[in-house]
Parts: C-alpha cells; structure tokens; sequence
C-alpha cells in the first residue's frame, strides 16, 4: 500500500478550503483517507496554513510520499528540513 501527504478539497463552489490529509493513493482525491494532519486555506492573504508536525513527521519517517504541493507547504513551514536532518544525522 503506497500512502500519500495530500489535500482533500472543502468548501463550497468557488470557495476552496483544502484539509491535509494522509490518504491510500489509490482512494480518490476526495474519498477515504486514514488521518487530518493540516489545514490549508488560500483565500486569505496570507495563505493561512495550520500543520500537525508531529504527526507529519511521524508518517514521512513510515515512508509517506506528499504531492508536489504539500512538499511546497512542508518547505515553507520548515518541516522538509527538519525531516531530511532528522533522517541523515542518525549515524
């Protein structure tokens, strides 16, 4: 089972709201997924972008692939760094 980082889409028409989750890459973009870990919302300005480090650290360290645009979320709140730190310092 290949498990993806990616955003699930809420809101109304024209009103996008994106909920962070962990999903089965095979269930559809918004079907089951298996935890929320973040929020993500692009309307305002700033973007305002809530994420539960703890919880993605803990799914990128079993192997968890995010999207493209998830991994862009993550860079921007530092938590790519700190995953890729964590990974390669433990010799």
């Amino acid at each position: 089972m290949s498990v993806k980082i990616r955003l699930r889409r809420m809101g109304s028409k024209k009103r996008p709201f994106y909920r962070v989750v962990v999903a089965d890459s095979r269930s559809p973009r918004d079907g089951r997924f298996i935890q929320i870990v973040g929020t993500y919302n692009p309307l305002v300005k700033p973007s305002e972008v809530k994420l539960e480090e703890d919880d993605i650290m803990d799914w990128l360290g079993k192997g968890a692939q995010p999207s493209d645009t998830v991994r862009n979320l993550l860079s921007n709140a530092g938590i790519m760094k700190k995953f890729h730190e964590s990974k390669f310092s433990k010799k």
